[in-house]
């Protein structure tokens, strides 16, 4: 039988035949897209029982490095579709029914896992000017409308806009909802792709190109079932407590990008000829140094990144837990970006023309401490924690 990691490497590598063609003119990935419906990746996360492979977090993150060791973006893309998948799938039914869920919930929530199981795949719509990530800070805003809700706003920013099926999307109860600026209460809708939602071509960024993440404006109206979780407000409370799918998971990309600059620096100066020599920087005591060392760091990164996978499976939203997934997004993103623009540094001015290989992984690595939480956020996190304060209610910096 065909493990998920051996679907995800053989992928992999067709990915990384196509990642300049995507990459040059922003184009979403549609054929490895297409190849992730076909291969039952996008069920990864589902329960056996909804057709789906019944992974969990150790099995997304061992996947995800592995695609973005053939393409970063397409590896941010699957992210985002597991976020929604994982976060649906991890919630257990005594506790959402202890939140107010109802069987609506339940029902729709079987439908969404059982389609992405055949296929289907889901973005993620959070990101707004002024606000990037911060739940908290979101414009966006959600009323009732009927049995349903009608959501209004505009996303900045969204991952496979206007290619996918489903959207994760961030709003808050506007004020005819109850909704005020103080205590704002943010909710999760899945809104499916279709009437009431305009993608502007927006997007054209220094790396992570082929994410296609153009801006979204929305004014839709679905179903009460629709809400995660079925209970309003429940956004910012879940990201304190159990982060994981807005932390650890990007971190699982950026660690397979690191990786990705180590293994295309060691082609690189392998086939690279110097005073007729192929091959010859690799006598460079300096290069040779610092490919070590970068390879290194990766394995760091990795190691704490697995660890906090361990722990995530094991015991979510546990404190210690949850300082993991931080250092892994942390350690992540700024590995990614150090350990490329070393490698690029060590294979000289050729490695950065453009349209190399290392010259794109350069661009998609330096994005990884930029990412929500951004590496400072991160950091802040830590060090509050470590300091004995309340990494979310005791200082004037909140995560979301």
């Amino acid at each position: 039988m065909t493990t998920p990691t051996q679907i995800a490497e053989d992928l992999a590598t067709t990915f990384a035949e196509r990642a300049a063609e995507h990459d040059v003119p922003a184009a979403f990935p549609r054929a490895d897209v297409d190849d992730l419906r076909r291969s039952g990746l996008l069920g990864l996360l589902v329960p056996v029982e909804q057709g789906g492979m019944g992974g969990g977090f150790a099995d997304y993150v061992a996947v995800a490095q592995l695609l973005a060791r053939g393409a970063g973006s397409t590896a941010l893309l699957f992210n985002m579709h597991a976020s929604v998948t994982g976060s649906l799938a991890a919630v257990p039914e005594d506790l959402a029914r202890s939140l107010g869920a109802t069987d609506g919930f339940f029902a729709h929530r079987e439908k969404v896992l059982t389609a992405a199981a055949q296929g289907a795949m889901y973005g993620v719509a959070i990101t707004e000017r002024e606000a990037g990530s911060r739940l908290s800070a979101m414009q966006t805003t959600y009323a009732r409308n009927g049995d349903g809700y009608r959501v209004v706003g505009h996303k900045s920013v969204c991952s496979g806009a206007g290619h996918l099926d489903q959207y994760l999307v961030a709003a808050r109860a506007a004020p005819e909802h109850g909704g005020t600026d103080d205590q704002p209460r943010v909710s999760h809708f899945l809104v499916p792709a279709g009437a009431g939602i305009e993608v502007a071509d927006t997007w054209d960024p220094h790396g992570m190109r082929a994410t296609a993440s153009n801006s979204m404006t929305l004014d839709v109206c679905v179903p009460a079932d629709a809400l995660l979780g079925g209970v309003e407000g429940l956004a910012v409370i879940l990201s304190h407590v159990m982060p994981q799918w807005l932390v650890a998971s990007y971190a699982a990309v950026y660690v397979g990008v690191a990786r990705a600059a180590v293994d295309e620096a060691a082609r690189y100066l392998g086939e690279r000829v110097v005073t007729g020599e192929r091959g010859g920087l690799r006598q460079v005591g300096f290069v040779r140094s610092r490919v070590g060392r970068a390879d290194a760091d990766v394995e760091a990164a990795r190691l704490v990144l697995e660890d906090a996978a361990r722990r995530i499976d094991a015991a979510p939203g546990d404190p210690e837990t949850n300082r993991a997934v931080y250092r892994a997004k942390l350690l992540a993103g700024d590995t990614a970006a150090a350990v490329a623009a070393s490698m690029t540094e060590t294979c000289g001015l050729g490695a950065l023309r453009r349209g190399s290989t290392l010259e794109r992984i350069l661009r998609d690595a330096r994005s990884g401490p930029l990412m929500p939480p951004s590496s400072d956020v991160a950091a802040d996190v830590l060090g509050t924690a470590a300091l004995g304060l309340d990494p979310f209610d005791g200082t004037d910096i909140t995560p979301w």
